[in-house]
């Protein structure tokens, strides 16, 4: 079996390389294969470059002509996986890739659709901002209430969803509102989701931190849009 492992890159020059190395050094156990689908989407700060030097028999690398979103950047990947099942990893330091793994040991022993890695469930719960906290619990919740759904961090990059079910989903987003979207589908079709604990290392905005105030009411907005449409 194979997994494809999508990376998203905009602007991520101080850590597109390492966490490609990352990716790559990950042991995903007897019968398992692995390949690594990135998207640069149209990045300005020399991450387009880094990543035209980046070969390799199991990497594919797109580049977006020009800034379409995170959503759509794993929209183009999604298009390109060739594994069973494909994860989600961001291109900075937050999410580990050395814990993916323990998602397909999650899929293969429960039979599940997707895995979550949840930045709550271990009970440490690690924020810069708290806005963005409780942002996340205010989103979880209504998506719970409005798909009778059990998730605990809705808003999480770390998914790994089967790729054919992926791909069922005829997902639109563009944006971070992709994250919410995914999951209302999920939720609506009643496959199987399970979440397992992360590790989770938030940075700031000097850091390189993308997500906004605005993105959180676009994923109110879409999280009511798919329940009555």
């Amino acid at each position: 079996m194979k997994l494809s492992i999508i990376v998203c890159a905009y602007n991520e020059k101080n850590t597109i390389m390492t966490v490609l190395e990352r990716v790559r050094a990950v042991s995903l156990g007897p019968g398992w294969e692995k390949e690594i689908v990135v998207v640069d989407n149209c990045s300005t700060d020399g991450t387009r470059e880094l990543l035209r030097t980046v070969k390799g028999d199991n990497i594919k690398v797109i580049f977006h002509p020009r800034n379409l979103g995170k959503g759509a950047s794993i929209r183009t990947a999604v298009r390109n996986c060739t594994g069973d099942y494909a994860i989600i990893q961001d291109a900075d330091f937050e999410y580990d890739p050395a814990e993916i793994p323990r998602f397909l040991e999650k899929a293969m022993s429960d039979h599940l659709d997707a895995v979550y890695g949840s930045r709550t469930l271990a009970g440490k719960v690690r924020y810069i901002y708290s806005r963005n906290y409780w942002g996340v619990r205010l989103l979880t919740g209504l998506t719970n209430l409005l798909f009778r759904t059990r998730y605990t961090d809705v808003a999480t990059a770390s998914k790994m969803v089967r790729t054919s079910v992926l791909r069922s989903l005829n997902l639109e987003g563009c944006g971070f509102d992709l994250d919410f979207e995914l999951s209302n589908k999920l939720g609506k079709r009643r496959h199987r989701v399970a979440e397992i604990p992360i590790t989770y290392r938030p940075r700031s905005i000097e850091e390189g931190k993308k997500i906004r105030a605005k993105d959180a009411l676009i994923a109110f907005f879409r999280i009511v849009g798919d329940r009555f449409r």
